[in-house]
């Protein structure tokens, strides 16, 4: 897979913890992803359109998200409720868009849809194309989240 590629959610990411959460994360090794898995707890799922298909997911560990959220919203959370399931989502959205501004200037074309937020112990997380699926997980000593994407091999022509 090519850093022009990878590079735009890994930076992205940091990016948008960091000012919106005031947390830093460590990047851990990247990998192709086999399984369907849910990396942790609840994930944000948004699905790309436009030069190619693809799809992005942002999954947190339940305290990683707790921690994150409260962060956000100066707001003690102990338990994934609306909130934290609806702040999930616009993490993934944010997180999202700012890749994709990053990737428009490597000539890439792509408009996101609504985010969905999936959770609870084992859920799966399906891409649907037929590219590898590519998982950056972070890290602290707040928790860990995994953001994957995938796209189709070939563009749309």
């Amino acid at each position: 897979m090519d850093v022009k590629i990878i590079n735009p959610f890994l930076d992205a990411t940091l990016e948008i913890i960091n000012d919106l959460a005031h947390i830093h994360f460590e990047v851990e090794q990247f990998y192709i992803k086999k399984d369907e898995c849910g990396c942790g707890d609840i994930t944000g799922i948004v699905g790309l359109s436009g030069s190619v298909k693809g799809t992005v997911a942002v999954t947190f560990d339940e305290n990683t998200i707790l921690y994150i959220v409260s962060k956000i919203l100066n707001e003690d959370f102990t338990q994934i409720d609306d909130m934290v399931i609806d702040t999930a989502g616009e993490l993934t959205n944010m997180i999202t868009g700012r890749a994709i501004e990053k990737l428009t200037k490597n000539g890439f074309s792509l408009m996101l849809s609504v985010p969905t937020v999936v959770h609870g112990k084992n859920h799966r997380v399906s891409h649907h194309t037929d590219g590898p699926k590519i998982a950056i997980p972070f890290s602290s000593s707040k928790g860990k989240f995994t953001v994957e994407f995938s796209f189709d091999r070939e563009p749309k022509r």
